[in-house]
């Protein structure tokens, strides 16, 4: 009898302790938390097998399925970054971009045009991971890339001007495309609702993001989940080339950078 309210006792204790912390896992986050959260339960559960507590062993084991899917919901931007890096890391090789040193150049002088004319910008450049969802929310052109077409875009009385455009392979594949705002709660309240839009796709894929800011003239890329502010034509040019002809976009930085994040 004594020996069963021990073995009740001391399962109640580690249901208390794994949901404490759960919690503090959901409290963090991170995908390390979400390891984290797994490794425990698995912890918990040996241990449960091991020392023979029963009714322990068998609620771990019912809510095993539900525990891991309601992880997976939760932490579904870590493990979408995770996969991203496995691409990045060349797990998933596929090809790189095509858009060549003078597609780059004009692009580039686009936005210079658009900053004379204090008009804002959002340009995508998708790599290995499809953002076939993206483009479906503008209109597609596939045209040839011009720097007047660029600014003819992006004129404040067009259409098209509020949403991102997209080049890939040397084409301008859409425009008038609306992104994913980042979820980050740390973002600068400086930064506009472009920022945060660039901000987000480059959370959810391995797309490279140059932002016109309309407020300040400053020209940034957004990429590998980190915003790079206000770069200089140089840094722009040789960041992007290096990002089209790298498969890992998490360490490539630019020369001449102002990070913020």
């Amino acid at each position: 009898m004594v020996l069963e309210m021990v073995k009740a006792v001391v399962q109640i204790a580690f249901m208390t302790v794994l949901f404490y912390y759960l919690y503090n896992a959901l409290y963090r986050g991170g995908a390390a938390a979400f390891a984290n959260a797994i490794i425990f339960y698995l912890f918990i559960y040996l241990i449960a097998v091991i020392t023979g507590l029963g009714v322990l062993k068998k609620i771990l084991s019912i809510c095993a399925l539900p525990y891991v899917a309601f992880l997976s919901v939760l932490y579904q931007p870590e493990l979408r970054r995770g996969l991203i890096q496995g691409f990045n890391k060349g797990f998933f090789k596929r090809g790189v971009s095509k858009t060549s040193s003078d597609q780059v150049d004009g692009i580039i002088s686009a936005c210079k045009t658009l900053v004379q004319s204090k008009r804002g910008a959002l340009i995508v450049f998708p790599r290995h991971v499809s953002i076939k969802n993206i483009i479906e929310t503008g209109t597609k052109l596939n045209a040839d890339i011009s720097s007047a077409l660029i600014v003819t875009i992006f004129e404040h009385d067009t259409p098209l001007h509020d949403g991102a455009l997209i080049v890939q392979d040397g084409r301008i594949i859409a425009a008038g495309c609306y992104l994913p705002l980042s979820q980050q709660r740390d973002i600068s309240a400086s930064f506009g609702t472009r920022h945060r839009a660039a901000l987000g796709l480059a959370e959810e894929s391995d797309a490279v993001v140059m932002i016109v800011s309309e407020e300040t003239g400053a020209i940034s890329l957004a990429y590998g989940a980190n915003l790079y502010y206000n770069l200089d034509e140089r840094a722009l040019k040789s960041t992007l080339l290096a990002l089209f002809n790298s498969l890992d976009v998490y360490n490539i930085k630019p020369e001449a950078e102002n990070d913020e994040k």
